[in-house]
């Protein structure tokens, strides 16, 4: 039994890999996560004690993608929302870059962090542009953007939380 139960995983995957990965693609933010979500569904499918018990497989398995969607935007949102910006420390080392060891130069890690700034939303990346290319204040910020200068400050927190992140992993 056990070696029949990778079996069907691995044949159901091989048969929806593509699809799945598109199915989560659409539905977060960070477009390079989807392969990493994929492979955890891949994981929690493994884990099924009672394969046989699926009516269904490729339906339960784009159910168990969806949570785990479900799970990365609340972990997502948890992350952004943990950084308090109001403090002094938090507010400096967010307004400093981060050190990005490797032989990259320059170049290319302004084309990562290009390509990483397009993965936020619309508000998110234009609050990072006008506070650190234009160098206006919260309050200039949220005038332009229509919004508080709370929500300024916050939309500028998960901004540099994201491209943070990214950029980590991007090397």
């Amino acid at each position: 039994m056990a070696d029949s139960a990778p079996s069907f995983v691995e044949r159901l995957f091989a048969e929806q890999r593509t699809a799945l990965q598109t199915f989560i693609r659409r539905r977060i933010r960070g477009k390079d996560d989807a392969a990493d979500l994929a492979q955890e569904v891949y994981v929690r499918m493994l884990r099924i004690s009672d394969q046989d018990a699926i009516r269904n497989p490729v339906g339960y398995l784009y159910t168990v993608a969806s949570n785990l969607v479900k799970e990365h935007a609340v972990l997502e949102r948890r992350q952004a929302c943990s950084v308090d910006i109001t403090q002094a420390p938090a507010a400096d080392q967010l307004e400093t870059l981060p050190a990005f060891d490797g032989d990259l130069d320059a170049r290319q890690r302004a084309v990562r962090l290009g390509v990483v700034l397009q993965e936020l939303r619309p508000k998110c990346r234009a609050a990072v542009v006008l506070r650190f290319t234009h160098e206006l204040s919260y309050r200039e910020i949220a005038d332009h953007l229509g919004v508080s200068p709370q929500m300024a400050q916050k939309y500028v927190a998960q901004a540099l939380g994201h491209c943070q992140r990214r950029m980590a992993r991007l090397g």
